[in-house]
């Protein structure tokens, strides 16, 4: 039986590489060669315009149908003053107004901002300024958040388009309601789309920094299209005949580059849901015929920990793709739930190359077709570890290293519309001079996975600095304490993650000193967080101290903290407040509630 294993291994991974291989010797369009996804969407219209392309809420849009939406959106955009490389902020729940805005921005060979509909407050005044969008298409289901920060923007009231959702109220003057005049507009290609060029921008993607507000980075047409190619053919093998369960969100790269891109590149169809629900998950999965599932890990979790139900048994998915599945949670979640292929993927909105599982080996990040380097990293002291000649030193396999990426002419790096924060980014003179490599400040790891045709495979390990990872969002920890230090009871916060018993990523917590005098006020600072943070960036966990320790330039210190984290027993003459699950204020972390989060019962 062994013997016979080994072989069947081998063969499936000698398919798995003859399959990925046309994929990897593909050779990318250059910089000034027309190629674009708007491109790619149309040649698959062409090829299947009646076939099913969204089934969203009870409405069904085949391929021809989405693109004639599309096309009329964008004529009306262009009557509008939007032209090639033009940002236009898209702010929406998942939706097919969504997709189609998104895509009519392609068509124009404009840029869709995809800005994270949760946010509030000064983060969304700053993601729609900082891409300098002519623009903003608005969805009314968030309209009011807009409108909070009207005075705040670089843009006229005529500008923000008042896109409709369940049309529960209509759009308020002299806001343009853009959806209910796109019958005046024609529904034909635009001929402007064949000329937009590989090397164009087509979205920017914000991503949490170690400093500061979110970043916009760029992702070019190339990129998308190389993304779309091998995530659908080397990846998830998609075919036209499937259909894709998409819950994420569209503003993600997962939600987009990885999924709505490749059924755009392989014509399979898509099951569109506004946000995930484990309770429907199966019984939608049935009803639709869903056969690729993309997921983040968290999901993969909740959805393992369900209790069993009848939609599960004989289920039609064969295939997921996502990242960040836990290594305890995979071999359950694909026993369970009769899983064939865990595609797992590592990558970032900003970085220049990615890993992919395409071997469909088990709890690894797959290989990665560029050149990587991984070396250490001192956690504690939060750099990175140079010799005695000032070089860097690679660490030895199996032990983890900080993850750097060559920047060539295969793998560029587009970085950021912040030039100073793109170069923050690139470390130079790395193995030789004149080189120059993509910091992703992450840690993996190399891993033995067996026969793999002489491609060394990984494990994520952790992020590093000042980011975290909850509710599978990336969360700063300077930008959430730098909108906590505006808080009239607050003298300086600072915030990090901890991880919690039977949870996925690391909760926020908050060591606050209050200004002097000020009793600590529960109340006005739940209401506070929740006015300004989205939900995912509100601290689970608060600790009100006395003084708040720095370094000698005036760091804040967070090692001892971390390693304190909210146990009560650690706390000293602190006291520690909580956020507990489907609650929204802030309550005393008590024994019993301190019992419950440790037992994993609390429900995190």
């Amino acid at each position: 039986m062994g013997v016979f294993s080994n072989t069947k291994e081998t063969l499936r991974v000698i398919s798995d590489v003859a399959r990925a291989l046309p994929v990897v010797l593909t050779k990318l369009p250059e910089s000034d060669d027309p190629a674009s996804i708007a491109m790619v969407l149309e040649d698959t219209v062409a090829r299947q315009p009646d076939r099913n392309m969204i089934v969203f809420e009870g409405k069904e849009v085949t391929w021809g149908e989405f693109n004639q939406l599309a096309n009329s959106l964008a004529h009306a955009l262009i009557d509008r003053g939007v032209k090639r490389g033009d940002c236009v902020a898209v702010i929406m729940e998942n939706r097919i107004e969504m997709l189609a805005g998104i895509m009519a921005l392609q068509k124009i060979g404009a840029i869709a901002g995809m800005v994270n509909p949760g946010l509030v407050s000064a983060q969304l005044a700053h993601c729609i300024n900082i891409t300098k969008s002519v623009k903003c298409l608005a969805g009314e289901e968030i309209f009011a958040n807009v409108l909070d920060v009207r005075p705040d923007l670089d843009m006229d009231d005529t500008d923000i388009l008042w896109v409709a959702d369940l049309r529960e109220g209509s759009a308020p003057e002299p806001m343009d309601d853009i959806m209910a005049q796109l019958e005046q507009y024609p529904t034909t290609n635009l001929e402007d789309t064949k000329t937009i060029l590989a090397g164009d921008t087509g979205f920017y993607i914000f991503t949490s920094g170690t400093t500061g507000m979110p970043k916009a980075a760029k992702v070019g047409q190339r990129r998308l299209l190389a993304a779309g190619m091998s995530f659908s053919r080397a990846g998830v093998r998609a075919k036209p005949n499937d259909r894709m369960y998409l819950c994420l969100p569209l503003f993600h790269g997962t939600g987009f580059i990885c999924g709505v891109n490749s059924a755009i590149f392989s014509g399979a169809s898509m099951f569109l849901r506004r946000k995930f629900s484990a309770s429907a998950f199966w019984p939608e999965i049935q009803k639709y015929h869903c056969t690729i599932f993309f997921y983040v890990g968290e999901l993969c979790r909740y959805l393992v920990t369900q209790p069993p139900c009848p939609e599960e048994q004989n289920n039609p998915l064969d295939r997921v793709f996502g990242n960040g599945l836990r290594p305890d949670v995979w071999d359950e979640f694909k026993q369970r739930f009769g899983i064939d292929r865990v595609c797992e993927f590592y990558g970032s909105s900003e970085g220049n190359v990615s890993f992919i599982n395409a071997f469909n080996k088990n709890k690894t990040i797959g290989y990665c077709p560029g050149t990587i380097l991984l070396v250490e990293y001192d956690i504690e002291q939060d750099e990175i570890v140079l010799d005695e000649n000032g070089k860097y030193i690679p660490v030895e396999p199996g032990k983890p290293g900080l993850l750097l990426a060559e920047i060539d002419d295969r793998y560029r790096f587009d970085g950021y519309t912040d030039t100073a924060a793109s170069e923050a980014k690139t470390l130079r003179n790395v193995l030789k001079d004149g080189d120059a490599w993509f910091n992703t400040g992450d840690l993996i790891t190399e891993v033995d996975v067996g026969f793999s045709m002489g491609k060394p495979h990984y494990q994520f390990v952790d992020r590093i600095g000042d980011t975290f990872r909850w509710r599978s969002e990336n969360v700063s920890t300077n930008e959430v304490g730098e909108i906590l230090n505006a808080n009239s009871q607050v003298e300086i916060a600072n915030v990090y993650g901890v991880d919690v018993p039977a949870t996925e990523g690391k909760a926020g917590m908050a060591s606050i000193a209050l200004i002097p005098g000020q009793v600590f006020d529960p109340s006005e600072f739940s209401n506070y967080v929740a006015e300004n943070l989205p939900g995912f960036a509100q601290p689970v966990f608060v600790r009100i101290q006395a003084d708040i320790t720095t370094t000698g330039t005036f760091k804040l210190v967070k090692g001892d903290l971390r390693k304190q984290s909210f146990h009560i027993d650690q706390m000293g003459n602190d006291s520690i407040y909580v956020m507990m699950p489907r609650t929204n204020s802030y309550q005393i972390l008590d024994q019993a509630l301190y019992g419950s989060i440790m037992d994993g019962s609390a429900g995190y």
